[in-house]
């Protein structure tokens, strides 16, 4: 039988950093749709939900292909984790279709370059790579340092009296926020998207960003005609 493999799309209506943000548009589709269109070309996805509290962004969901999930209020504020949403999703789809979800899916429309391979790269990490997790993380390089309280900023990934050349550095892999894999059983007893054996899927550093704030909205859509091309 083929496993059920549900993606889930988190899209609440509320957004403090860019108002309306899972509607704004990059390279002519709402961040909802972009994120949508890449789960659908995702081969491995087998069905695609909306969790919102938004008519509008539940009518662009389904325009773009996906099905809605209604989230209510009390997982649909800023303190909501997208675990809430994702677990709330799961069980409302599992109960409409009758039918139980082998792996479930988050994917953030606030990653507005997200693909069907990436998609697809971290669903098989679960269904056939033997993980309990997985997520897509890209190759970086970065010296991340801290504000001290007393003494100023020091080194958290390294130490800042030494400078190592990148090639003598350990390979460090950031967390680019677009798509996680969760085997449903053991994310509905954890409750959390990390657990078991969690996977890295690499991802291209030049298509992560986050539309957080409107700076990166503005960046998302002048490398849109790049990227999208």
């Amino acid at each position: 039988m083929t496993p059920v493999v549900l993606a889930v799309i988190p899209a609440r209506g509320g957004s403090k950093g860019v108002p309306g943000k899972n509607l704004a548009e990059v390279g002519g589709v709402p961040l909802v749709g972009r994120a949508v269109r890449a789960c659908v070309a995702a081969a491995a996805v087998t069905d695609v939900v909306v969790s919102t509290d938004d008519q509008v962004i539940a009518g662009a969901a389904r325009a773009a292909g996906a099905g809605v999930v209604s989230r209510p209020v009390a997982i649909a504020g800023d303190t909501a984790s997208s675990e809430a949403a994702v677990l709330h999703a799961l069980d409302a789809y599992e109960a409409e279709r009758g039918r139980l979800v082998d792996v479930v899916l988050l994917v953030q429309c606030t990653s507005p370059f997200v693909t069907g391979a990436e998609i697809d790269a971290v669903a098989s990490a679960v269904l056939d790579g033997g993980a309990d997790s997985a997520l897509t993380a890209a190759p970086f390089h970065g010296f991340v340092w801290r504000p001290g309280t007393t003494d100023g900023g020091y080194g958290v990934n390294h130490d800042k009296t030494v400078r190592p050349r990148r090639q003598d550095r350990p390979e460090e892999l950031l967390e680019t926020g677009t798509a996680y894999a969760m085997r449903a059983d053991g994310f509905r007893k954890t409750g959390h998207r990390f657990f078991g054996r969690t996977v890295l899927v690499r991802a291209d550093p030049a298509r992560v960003l986050e539309v957080d704030d409107p700076a990166d909205l503005t960046r998302a859509r002048a490398l849109a005609p790049l990227l999208d091309a």
